[in-house]
């Protein structure tokens, strides 16, 4: 799915414009990140967390020459899913409160 998809399905579900859609969603992701730059952990209940860890410098290897190589220390961006995520993958169900489309009981009614 792309950041254009995404603002679709809003336009879509929720009822913005196609405008405001599009800057909701580059507003969220500008917010997360910004607090991933900072270190700080985005946790997204019932989506998962993402987290910034710190890589030390470490010897590497050139896989074409086999040439020793010194990796320098970084930061990685790492994605934890949560339970909830995991069992709507791994067994195919739906969230509480979504049906199989993934839309709100609750929209329908309305």
């Amino acid at each position: 799915m792309t950041k254009a998809e995404i603002v679709e399905q809003i336009y879509e579900r929720v009822g913005f414009s196609k405008k405001e859609s599009a800057e909701l969603v580059e507003k969220v992701f500008q917010i997360i990140k910004e607090t991933l730059s900072t270190g700080e952990k985005v946790k997204i209940s019932g989506f998962g967390n993402f987290v910034v860890r710190e890589k030390n410098a470490r010897k590497g290897r050139n896989p074409q020459t086999g040439q020793e190589i010194l990796l320098d220390a970084r930061r990685v961006l790492t994605f934890k899913p949560s339970l909830v995520l995991k069992n709507i993958l791994n067994e195919g169900e739906t969230p509480a409160g979504l049906d199989g489309d993934g839309h709100s009981d609750e929209a329908a009614e309305l």
